[in-house]
């Protein structure tokens, strides 16, 4: 028989702060936690609306902390931060805001500076392989795909 633990809405308060003091959370990953640890709805909802209230919460600094984070360090594209925000039921509003903590300066470098990188990798399978690859790739961490076809056909042109 497993023993279920409880918690009183003032213990699984107190957790719950910890965890999103650590780390940013959206709504959805703290009501996932909470569930976890058995809380009815009653409760679920009390301790978020404390949670928003002590400002432990907040979905706006969760979206721009996660677009700098993800584009940043895993360099992903605007798409699949836009993809993973709609994923983690981020409000069209915050999505907006996170978008704009991305330089477009920067995104056109960060975008440069892959490109070059991805296609030094697939250079030596020839020419249309090569595309491919580097096109997927690319697409996969959620580049604009007219940015990769501008990049692909500046790239053909230069290296006839």
């Amino acid at each position: 028989m497993q023993k279920s633990t409880s918690f009183t809405v003032q213990e699984a308060q107190k957790k719950l702060e910890h965890y999103c003091a650590y780390q940013e959370r959206c709504h959805q990953e703290v009501v996932q936690k909470l569930k976890s640890l058995n809380m009815i709805p009653e409760a679920i909802d009390q301790i978020i609306g404390q949670l928003i209230s002590d400002n432990y919460l907040n979905e706006t600094r969760f979206a721009q902390s996660f677009a700098r984070g993800k584009f940043r360090i895993k360099k992903w594209g605007k798409v699949r931060i836009l993809r993973e925000l709609k994923f983690r039921n981020i409000s069209p509003f915050n999505t907006k805001i996170a978008l704009k903590e991305i330089d477009p300066n920067e995104y056109s470098d960060t975008f440069e500076e892959l490109f070059e990188r991805i296609w030094k990798e697939y250079e030596h399978l020839g020419s249309l392989k090569c595309q491919k690859k580097v096109h997927d790739r690319l697409q996969y961490r959620g580049w604009e795909n007219q940015l990769i076809y501008e990049a692909i056909n500046n790239k053909r042109q230069a290296n006839p």
